[in-house]
């Protein structure tokens, strides 16, 4: 009997895996590991890109050092991996910026973790101590925030500051000036709503990143009719979503006999007298401009050419929800009751230029705070990640704007939360300090990993960092371009506090999540069964 009950009895499916203990936390602590080494060498100013390929036929090219990007195109298999690569893209979504600092300061939590557990201490205690040294970390760094948006000079320089630091680790950087001016031009338009949407990129191949501009209005990358006006002025804007290339014959499904070819011209003919009734509803509207989500076929664009109408045909759907939304009217499917439809207006409509392209241009909408930026740039990966660097500063300055406190980056307010967990740690009796001086060891790597992608002597700055702030000189941080310390107020190197609190909150929380995991079970493969009813 006893020998029975030694047996391992499994009481899984076949093909289910199950990891236990120890062997769960390693494989946990492995992956997470990996993917803050994957990239880690992006942090910083002095980061370094990586290239990704995609598989599959077409394969597209990718050059970024955008945390977030990297860990979305990779595919992990591993569960705490993928803990990782959602809280980056979290990150990402709520405030912008900061994906690969939670993703690498969440991986130096669980290094510092695997010694711990290596040493006996339970992770309860270390997840115990942990909690107690983020809440000192957040109360720090509330303290040391700032609050300029009572002086519209100081908070406007804020803004710029925050801009060229987000856009310090991008490939903008040598440009970041006028990046920085652009993206902060184009969040002040907005008016504190902090309505992206109303802020249009458009990328154009040629000329270079510095020739990219901010043009007060809306482009259409879209052509307009054959003969038909190619300027207007006070233009009343119908948006809709409807077919308009029913003037072809299309009877799907059904079987139409006929005894002559007059016969089937009759059917033409009845097509075409249906096209024109819609097109003759539509101008009731007393429209002067129409656009249209999906095509227009010849004869449509020629009944609106001869009524002196601009048609504008196939304006994706972002590009019709987007217009709709600036120029203050509503995307219409029926035109039966013109009077129930909400137009769009804008001043003046035209086609402009851009390197060999021609656009459709609308100034003076409704909507005052729309913008378009135009990027320029010698090739489409360029171009992508201009766009997603850009795309990072305004999501930024547009919490900035909500949410205006401020603090000093440079890894300055890490080293300050590093600073108040160690004091913490001190005052700690127990296990649990072990786990706090932890806590500020991984928040001091976060300096350290800076330093060391920019090539500099990483011990050297760190220490000296940690000295400054031990002498309460809370503003330092590492001068990036003489490979000092120096002091991130004079630099002007800001960073929102809405970025930061959000890297140490999210980055505890996952590191937290997967320290308590003492167990992996993989479901068992779906079967594939033959399938005998075949449509």
């Amino acid at each position: 009997m006893a020998s029975l009950s030694m047996a391992p009895v499994n009481i899984f499916k076949h093909g289910a895996d199950e990891e236990k203990a120890e062997t769960a936390r390693l494989s946990s602590f492995v992956g997470a590991i990996a993917i803050g080494d994957l990239v880690k060498s992006t942090l910083g100013p002095k980061g370094m890109d990586k290239i990704l390929l995609s598989g599959g036929k077409g394969s597209t090219v990718t050059v970024t050092n955008d945390g977030a990007t990297i860990l979305k195109a990779i595919g992990v298999d591993n569960p705490a991996a993928k803990v990782l690569v959602d809280m980056s893209k979290v990150q990402d979504d709520e405030v912008g910026d900061g994906t690969t600092s939670v993703t690498v300061l969440a991986a130096e939590l669980l290094r510092e973790a695997e010694l711990l557990i290596a040493k006996k201490i339970h992770p309860q205690t270390i997840i115990s101590g942990w909690r107690k040294a983020t809440q000192v970390a957040r109360e720090a760094l509330k303290e040391a925030a700032v609050d300029h948006s009572n002086d519209p000079a100081r908070f406007q320089e804020d803004l710029l500051n925050i801009a060229r630091t987000t856009l310090s680790s991008k490939l903008l950087t040598h440009h970041k000036d006028h990046f920085a001016q652009l993206a902060v031009n184009a969040v002040m338009r907005l008016k504190g709503s902090g309505n992206l949407e109303a802020i249009h990129v458009i990328k154009k191949l040629g000329g270079s990143l510095t020739d990219s501009y901010l043009d007060e209005g809306f482009l259409l990358d879209k052509k307009i009719g054959v003969n038909q006006p190619k300027r207007l002025e006070n233009a009343n804007i119908l948006i809709a979503n409807t077919g308009m290339d029913t003037d072809k014959i299309k009877i799907f499904g059904s079987r139409v006999r006929v005894d002559s070819m007059a016969k089937v011209a009759e059917i033409e003919l009845a097509e075409k007298e249906k096209m024109k009734e819609k097109v003759d509803r539509i101008l009731k509207h007393g429209i002067n401009c129409f656009i249209n989500r999906q095509l227009i076929y010849n004869y449509p664009e020629q009944l609106f050419a001869q009524a002196g109408i601009m048609a504008i045909e196939h304006a994706d759907f972002t590009g019709v929800e987007r217009l709709a939304l600036v120029t203050g009217g509503e995307i219409t499917s029926t035109f039966d009751h013109p009077e129930l439809v909400k137009l769009g207006h804008c001043k003046l409509i035209e086609e402009v230029m851009i390197g060999e392209d021609t656009l459709i241009h609308f100034s003076g909408v409704a909507m005052g705070e729309a913008c378009t930026i135009v990027l320029r740039g010698a090739t489409q990966q360029i171009l992508d990640e201009a766009e997603r660097s850009l795309h990072d500063a305004l999501c930024v300055l547009s919490q900035t704007v909500k949410e205006p406190r401020t603090v000093y980056g440079g890894g300055c307010s890490e080293m300050l939360m590093a600073k108040v967990v160690t004091d913490l740690a001190n005052r700690t009796p127990g296990k649990e300090a072990v786990a706090m001086e932890s806590f500020s060891k991984a928040l001091r790597m976060l300096p350290t990993i800076i330093a060391d992608n920019a090539g500099y002597d990483s011990a050297d700055l760190v220490s000296q960092l940690r000295a400054a702030h031990q002498e309460n000189k809370t503003t330092f941080g590492l001068n990036m371009w003489e490979g000092s310390v120096g002091n991130m107020a004079d630099l002007g190197i800001t960073e929102s506090f809405q970025v930061k609190r959000q890297v140490l909150l999210s980055a505890s929380e996952a590191a937290e999540m997967i320290l308590r995991v003492d167990n992996i079970i993989k479901a068992a493969p779906r079967k594939r069964v033959p399938d005998h009813h075949p449509c």
